[in-house]
């Protein structure tokens, strides 16, 4: 058997779903990937055992602070483009789950991530997941995750501190305020829009 290479490799859509938490990313994410049949690739979830076992080396568990972040952000987001590589050599489409701030917000960080998508065989897209501050205010408060112990400290703080803005890159917006159509999404993402199954 003839190994698989990017050039001979399907391009397979890859949603990058970007914003901050309690935004609703994991929740799109898993419909689209139900529709899309695509990988579901979370950084939490692929990085969670190992940035913990930093965190305990560093004496810092608070993920979003200077020293674990510094100390974490590159191999984090390594691990996850790396997954995507592996999920599109195959031929299968992903869904990637960050908040992809650095990428969001500089052109050249979105460039670099989009053209290792593309050489690995995908069609990658950002989509920009965003809620009010309202809203993201109750969803923090309401799933009271371990995660978000630091934000829920001081609410305010942490919701003063995010940058709400668009990306200034191009991007799919989905405000999870709102009823959000993923079929729409998925055909936008260059995905076949799945027909409903008779019973």
């Amino acid at each position: 058997m003839t190994p698989m290479t990017s050039s001979a490799t399907p391009h397979a859509p890859v949603a990058v779903l970007a914003g901050p938490a309690g935004a609703g990313k994991t929740t799109v994410a898993r419909a689209l990937s139900a529709h899309l049949r695509a990988s579901l690739l979370d950084l939490d979830t692929a990085t969670a055992p190992l940035v913990s076992v930093v965190a305990g080396l560093l004496g810092s568990d608070d993920l979003d602070g200077a020293v674990l972040a510094e100390a974490t952000r590159d191999a984090r987001y390594e691990t996850l483009l790396a997954l995507a590589e592996d999920c599109l050599a195959c031929g299968t489409p992903a869904v990637l789950v960050a908040p992809f701030t650095r990428e969001r917000r500089d052109p050249a960080a979105w460039a670099g991530t989009e053209r290792r998508l593309r050489e690995a065989g995908g069609l990658p897209r950002l989509v920009w997941v965003h809620a009010s501050r309202a809203v993201l205010r109750e969803r923090l408060r309401g799933r009271g995750a371990a995660r978000d112990a630091s934000k829920l400290a001081d609410l305010d703080a942490h919701l003063d501190g995010l940058d709400l803005r668009p990306p200034a890159v191009g991007h799919l917006p989905v405000d999870t305020g709102l009823p959000v159509r993923i079929e729409e999404l998925a055909a936008a993402l260059g995905g076949r829009v799945r027909t409903a199954s008779r019973p």
